[in-house]
């Protein structure tokens, strides 16, 4: 096996992505484009996406990372609007557009038609979240797009099963169909219940970071494939052990916490890289298996299903938004402050991404009497380029969009105003808890030690409040900001005196091993807080 396409397909995508990090285009609209162009840069070799690989194999991690990073107490705050989308328009959006699809498409058999419907129906959950993250919506609408691309993706996998039996000819009946519904989303959640707390048991009884991170790595595969041993939804038991995980990530030993963070947001960065430019560097693939459909009728039928798609989300969004609403009190007063915007935002954030080309590429060639499977290809064509326009034309319009409705602002203020009063009272709970261990013998420490520990305490009881004082005229910073860019430049002469100490061979390369951590420590936790703020 030759690793060096795949090697060069991750180098590539990894540098696109990281140069999309200093534009303000998310990553994915930069990748899809990418990878359309490279397709036939000479010399480029085919890059087939393998159903088997992205499904068991890239689809659990992603989810994993995405459910890591929910926030649970959202989620079930939301639980309701969270639940017709990802359950509700999914299955709404199989039928209407695999039936008008049918009745505009003369190619598409209805059996064939649903199948696509089917593989069409979910948002993608890593576009979700990386759109509405570059962008900044409000926090409501983000936790709706994040929860929605969670669990939508096992609702269209079972609706694809149920199509895919009455096209292949093995038979689908109601019952048929509700029972396996039943069966993947019961079994899923059953599944994920079962592994999360020994699961978390096991995370917080290691004491190696190494080992709990290794584990870490594995959680989604192991709850992804127990699931689907027992024909349960993979995707619901990753979800549903990730929520919990990150629900609880508090209770793991503080050195796991920073390297797991660390290795994940590597394995995202390049998972999501690879993906997107994965699916632009699938048009050679599905161009070449048009066969007997020409180019221009396929398009025509292209822009057709892609105009469902963004209409049938419509169709669907605004009256789940406002029914409810004007038909329960219980609904209006939990749910306040919604307006016309919001489900205009949600409806046109459906883009769709890898998991629908991953499921088309997956449809069998035949059907189980041995006959082609009807407009197999025309299927996968009509999938790839309402993935591809998803994402570029909704993808690109979404922060025109934004600004066009002037969609009220996270107030940084207030939220930093909140932290700062959080950290307020954590301090000076942590300030009593000393006094009463400094009152035991045990615990004595030397002045200087003693006023160390509330040193500490202090400054970060002071960091938070320090944001929202005075900024300094000449730089711009608040005080904060100048302590942290201060305490970098001392930590990086210290690092420079550490080296030419041991290139005088005063000290040796363990030790300056030693040293340099102690330091990257310190420095991790500056940049950490400064993050902390920019994200906020």
């Amino acid at each position: 096996m030759d690793a060096l396409p795949l090697v060069a397909l991750i180098a590539v995508s990894a540098v696109i992505a990281g140069a999309a990090r200093r534009t303000a285009v998310p990553a994915p609209l930069l990748l899809v484009p990418a990878g359309l162009i490279a397709a036939y840069v000479p010399g480029v070799p085919e890059y087939a996406l393998d159903p088997h690989i992205v499904l068991p194999l890239l689809l659990p991690p992603l989810l994993h990372m995405a459910a890591l990073d929910s926030s649970y107490l959202d989620l079930r705050a939301n639980a309701r609007p969270v639940a017709m989308l990802s359950v509700g328009y999914t299955l709404f959006a199989t039928v209407t557009v695999g039936v008008l699809t049918h009745l505009l498409v003369p190619e598409l058999p209805l059996t064939a038609a649903l199948v696509l419907g089917a593989v069409i129906a979910p948002p993608d959950a890593v576009a979700a979240t990386a759109v509405a993250r570059r962008l900044k919506l409000p926090s409501r609408i983000t936790t709706i797009l994040q929860g929605e691309s969670l669990v939508n993706d096992a609702t269209a996998i079972t609706a694809y099963r149920v199509a895919l039996a009455a096209a292949i000819g093995e038979g689908a009946s109601w019952a048929g169909a509700v029972a396996e519904f039943a069966l993947a989303a019961i079994g899923g959640i059953g599944v994920g219940l079962l592994l999360m707390v020994p699961i978390h048991w096991l995370r917080t009884h290691l004491r190696e970071p190494l080992l709990q991170n290794t584990l870490s790595l594995l959680i989604p595969f192991f709850a992804y494939a127990a699931a689907e041993q027992v024909h349960a939804s993979g995707v619901l038991a990753v979800v549903v052990v990730g929520l919990y995980l990150g629900h609880r990530r508090w209770q793991v030993d503080f050195a796991t916490r920073l390297q797991e963070e660390a290795v994940w947001k590597m394995v995202a960065f390049i998972l999501e890289s690879t993906v997107f430019a994965l699916i632009g560097l699938q048009l050679p693939y599905v161009l070449k298996g048009l066969g007997a459909y020409g180019v221009g009728e396929s398009l025509g039928y292209a822009v057709i299903v892609f105009v469902l798609v963004v209409a049938m989300r419509y169709v669907w969004v605004f009256p789940a938004t406002f029914l409810p609403r004007a038909l329960s009190r219980r609904i209006r007063e939990r749910e306040t402050g919604v307006t016309w915007k919001a489900p205009m935002i949600v409806g046109w954030a459906g883009m769709r991404g890898v998991v629908s080309l991953a499921i088309a590429f997956s449809i069998p060639l035949t059907t189980a009497d041995g006959a082609p499977f009807p407009a197999r290809n025309l299927v996968l064509f009509l999938t790839f380029t309402t993935v591809i326009g998803t994402l570029v034309v909704q993808g690109l319009t979404l922060p025109a969009l934004i600004r066009l409705l002037r969609l009220p602002k996270r107030d940084t203020q207030a939220e930093t105003l909140a932290e700062a009063q959080a950290q307020s009272e954590a301090s000076r709970a942590a300030d009593r808890r000393l006094d009463e261990l400094l009152a035991d013998d045990r615990d004595a420490l030397p002045e200087p030690l003693e006023n160390r520990l509330r040193t500490v305490m202090e400054r970060r009881r002071n960091a938070v409040w320090e944001r929202l004082g005075a900024v300094n005229e000449v730089t711009g910073e608040s005080a904060d900001d100048t302590y942290r860019r201060l305490a970098r430049e001392m930590i990086e002469t210290e690092r420079q005196v550490f080296v030419r100490l041991r290139d005088q061979r005063r000290i040796d390369d363990e030790m300056l091993r030693t040293l340099l951590r102690r330091l990257d420590l310190e420095e991790a936790a500056a940049y950490r807080e400064e993050d902390d703020a920019e994200s906020g």
